[in-house]
């Protein structure tokens, strides 16, 4: 089993930075892709970012040059630095690991952005 825990959310003004962290645990063999998504209210679920094994990575087009994902192995641990944030940027933040054919989800951490 594994198990994805998100953090960093929170309430920031337009223009500000948040970045949020995802740590994952269990029983994790192989990763194929690891990624953000995001669910604003009465919205479907969206991709944000992923970041698959080499280093790749795939960005929404409504978050280029203004996010960036990254990767730290050796903690099982991804990020998502969040720049510029606008309203639209509103939502529950979700964690994403694929592995082995399957979808791992995280609980979810909510970020606001309002003045």
């Amino acid at each position: 089993q594994v198990q994805l825990v998100e953090s960093g959310g929170g309430l920031v003004q337009p223009g500000g930075s948040l970045r949020l962290s995802c740590a994952a645990s269990g029983s994790i063999f192989v990763i194929t892709s690891m990624g953000w998504y995001r669910q604003a209210p009465g919205k479907q679920r969206e991709l944000v970012a992923t970041i698959r094994n080499g280093g790749v990575r795939d960005y929404a087009d409504s978050v280029k040059g203004r996010f960036t994902i990254s990767r730290d192995n050796a903690k099982n641990t991804m990020y998502l630095q969040m720049n510029t944030l606008k309203p639209e940027d509103t939502a529950v933040y979700y964690c994403n690991l694929y592995s082995r054919l399957r979808d791992y989800w995280g609980q979810g951490t909510q970020v606001t952005v309002s003045s």
